[in-house]
């Protein structure tokens, strides 16, 4: 099955997708995330683990048009601060934005890097129906999805706008 051209993302108050929605000029999608790098392998994640306040705009066709990323701590710093700066970063950004309204939304797959961390929506296939999650038989994988990268949601067919984590 093939991936469509624009993917509907479900807004879903005080939950995952609770900061996406339409603005003046298209829409938006939010969030406070965190990444560990992808070569990370050493036991001391909590200096590793980065959080963010993240911002992606989109014109009204769901084509990406610009990502306002910015770091507020790791977890070694204090999580909770560095999370909280980054709720209180993104209310100011969300604020900003001219007749917001928060409801689904429909997005283009894109890619942005920073900080050498990926951040996006990112089109992913299993290879020859290998398995894609933990405990799912041969040829019992997901197939064709698309994952937002670093948030882990996982939406496939039939690309209703819900998700997996």
């Amino acid at each position: 099955m093939s991936v469509p051209e624009v993917i509907p993302i479900r807004h879903e108050p005080d939950y995952r997708t609770s900061t996406i929605g339409r603005c003046r000029g298209g829409q938006f999608f939010a969030s406070v995330t965190a990444t560990l790098p992808e070569d990370w392998s050493d036991g001391d994640w909590q200096s590793r683990k980065r959080w963010y306040s993240v911002l992606h705009r989109f014109d009204e066709a769901g084509r990406h048009l610009d990502s306002r990323i910015q770091f507020t701590g790791t977890t070694a710093d204090g999580e909770r601060k560095a999370v909280d700066a980054a709720g209180l970063l993104l209310a100011e950004w969300l604020d900003a934005l001219p007749d917001r309204q928060y409801q689904d939304i429909a997005i283009a797959p894109f890619e942005v890097r920073f900080e050498e961390a990926l951040f996006g929506l990112v089109v992913e296939e299993d290879e020859d129906g290998e398995p894609g999650e933990e405990g799912e038989e041969e040829g019992e994988g997901r197939g064709v999805w698309v994952e937002l990268y670093p948030d882990g949601l996982g939406f496939t067919a039939p690309w209703d706008g819900c998700y997996d984590t």
